[in-house]
Formats: C-alpha cells, structure tokens, sequence
C-alpha cells in the first residue's frame, strides 16, 4: 500500500486502537493481581482447571516470548517457556514463587511497554519472526500488530478464567 498522509495517519489509529486494548488487557490484569493473594492464585479457577499461578506463569511466558518474535530482543525469562508452554499444569514440573511469577509478570510487561512506546506505525505492519519473508509476501496480515491483536485476546481470555479466583 502506497504511503500518503491520510493512510498513514490511520495505520497510526489502528496502532493507537490496538496498543491501548492491549494496555487496558495487562491493567486489568495487574488490578486483579493487587486484588489475589498468593493463596488464591495457588488455586484452581474451577475444579481440575488450570491453577491461578499457572497461568500467571503461562501468561508472563507467552508475553515473554513476543520479544523475539516482533524482533525486539531475547527473552528475558526462557526456562518459563517450558514449565509454562510446553508443559501443562498438572505437569509436576515446581514452578517459581508466586512472588516471582508476579515480579517477572511486571517486568516482561514493562518492557514490552518501553519497546512499544518506541515503535512506528509502519514497524507493526511488517513481518513478525515466526514467518518468513517469502511467505509474509503472501501473508502480510501475518504482521506484528496482527501478533499482537492475537495475544491480546490470549490475555483477555485467560484473564476470564483468573476472575474466578476472586471471593
């Protein structure tokens, strides 16, 4: 698509769209964490579900993950892939203090947030890492704001299911 100053001013509104639905996804987040104690999260959402710190483990990772797929940097929690990715959460595998499931929660985000700050509209139309140039050719809807409308929605669901944590 051609750059003219009109489409260039909506690429930067959808960016603005998506960013803030990303933002207002992890306040929210962060809202309910404040709000849960480190017993509640060690709890199922609903009987044989997922526990409240497996996904807050599962969510930290999968954002974590976003750093090298939008070509932003290396992860900066790695061994959470496997405990929380690759893995269930009726896996055995310990997980890490809830303490700092949390503290790695902020930080992942926090620096998700530093590098989004930074980036222009025209970074989010090109081609994330997990496909490859000739096939974004093809598939230029396989962009970086595509990730991240997809991850949002990731965080928005698992979010419904920590909700039930709450007394």
């Amino acid at each position: 698509m051609k750059q003219t100053p009109n489409n260039t001013d909506e690429a930067a509104l959808l960016v603005t769209t998506v960013l803030h639905n990303w933002n207002l996804q992890n306040q929210r987040l962060e809202a309910l964490l404040e709000q849960l104690s480190d017993e509640e999260l060690a709890r199922e959402t609903a009987p044989g579900r997922n526990t409240g710190n497996w996904l807050l483990g599962h969510l930290t990772a999968v954002s974590d993950g976003m750093l090298p797929l939008l070509g932003l940097r290396d992860k900066l929690y790695p061994w959470l892939q496997h405990i929380f990715i690759d893995n269930s959460d009726k896996s055995g595998l310990e997980f890490p203090p809830t303490s700092d499931l949390r503290e790695f929660s902020k930080q992942v985000n926090e620096t998700l947030t530093d590098y989004f700050n930074v980036m222009q509209p025209q970074d989010w139309l090109s081609r994330h890492q997990a496909i490859c140039e000739e096939d974004f050719l093809h598939e230029p809807h396989r962009n970086k704001i595509g990730m991240l409308i997809n991850r949002t929605a990731h965080l928005a669901y698992h979010l419904g299911q920590l909700i039930y944590l709450k007394k």
